[in-house]
């Protein structure tokens, strides 16, 4: 069962196993740095639908039936279906669930999705609520601009504080059965809370999601009695460059901790800035979901990697809120992943 581990972290006993994992990028995406890790690569922003928003759903649906078919499990072991997205309602994951017929729990926690999807499938299949569990995100830029900014028609001027929204989808496949045999586990997580410093620039993302992850990796450290040495990767996602030189700062100036030496970012890997136009980076569900799901954990199957902190980070924002002149409060949740 679970266990609490300090005031905030929870403690796994029965490790989750990741049985299973996949991601599902655009054209974008698979020309970047990381672009032979990924599954499947679309080369048509529309993945073979009718809308931007449909596409989205297609990505996700793959990096899901991906991932078992590489877990050996069918859609009947699931039990559950941890999924979520940028999407008004979530129907980027909703309407994909209607042909998958998992039992289905959508989930909102902005960017942080991927790492949130994976706290609760862990709490599940740790506790034996589930045997088998799915956690997966999605996103794309075209729903995305539609939904929050402007039609891409319109064209309009990105500050370099902006990050480019990625057409991508991942998905891990958790097991408690002693049939697998996977190296990979969740050790431990940690559900964040707000944290809003007041930053109203809806296109300075990092800004406004730097200090929660300050705040959820300070808070772990300590309930874990650890340091940031005593990990091979702290990964956040997706602060971009803009926030996560401001994570640093963040973490230095309030707590004395310097992550510097192990931190990477899911915004800044899986772009080339030089020459693909990101300006800060990329952000978006898909965008920590893929990364995680392809380049990540095939570095931990392999052995390159065997202590991962991933940290998921979202601001939590709306068209709604932004036109009420409201702030941009930030969320981050932590994933410990280890290799046995």
């Amino acid at each position: 069962m679970p266990e609490r581990k300090g005031n905030y972290t929870i403690s796994f006993t029965n490790k989750p196993q990741v049985v299973g994992y996949a991601a599902a990028v655009g054209k974008k995406e698979s020309e970047g740095p990381l672009g032979s890790f990924f599954d499947k690569a679309f080369t048509d922003e529309l993945c073979g639908e009718k809308s931007f928003e449909k596409a989205e759903t297609h990505l996700q649906k793959t990096a899901i039936t991906t991932a078992l078919k590489k877990a050996k499990i069918t859609k009947n072991d699931i039990q559950c279906a941890f999924a979520g997205d940028l999407l008004n309602q979530c129907i980027g994951s909703s309407f994909g669930m209607r042909d998958l017929k998992f039992p289905f729990s959508g989930l909102y926690g902005a960017c942080s999705t991927m790492a949130l999807s994976l706290v609760l499938s862990g709490v599940f299949v740790d506790s034996g609520a589930a045997q088998n569990t799915v956690a997966a995100a999605s996103s794309h830029f075209c729903s995305a601009e539609r939904q929050y900014r402007y039609p891409l028609e319109y064209g309009g001027q990105r500050p370099q504080s902006a990050q480019w929204t990625v057409t991508g989808a991942g998905c891990v496949v958790l097991s408690n059965q002693p049939k697998h045999t996977s190296r990979t586990v969740i050790d431990r997580a940690i559900i964040g809370s707000v944290r809003d410093l007041n930053v109203t620039d809806p296109n300075n993302m990092g800004a406004a999601m730097a200090p929660a992850a300050a705040q959820t990796i300070a808070q772990f450290l300590t309930d874990t009695d650890t340091k940031p040495e005593d990990y091979d990767l702290i990964l956040t996602g997706d602060l971009g460059s803009t926030g996560s030189r401001l994570l640093i700062e963040l973490l230095k100036d309030e707590n004395n901790i310097d992550i510097s030496g192990v931190h990477n970012d899911c915004g800044v890997m899986i772009f080339e800035p030089e020459t693909q136009d990101v300006h800060s980076g990329g952000s978006g569900c898909g965008c920590s979901a893929a990364v995680l799901c392809s380049y990540i954990l095939d570095n931990m199957a392999a052995g390159r990697l065997k202590k991962v902190f991933f940290v998921g980070t979202g601001a939590l924002l709306s068209p709604t809120s932004t036109l009420q002149k409201e702030s941009i409060p930030g969320i981050a949740h932590g994933v410990l992943l280890i290799n046995q």
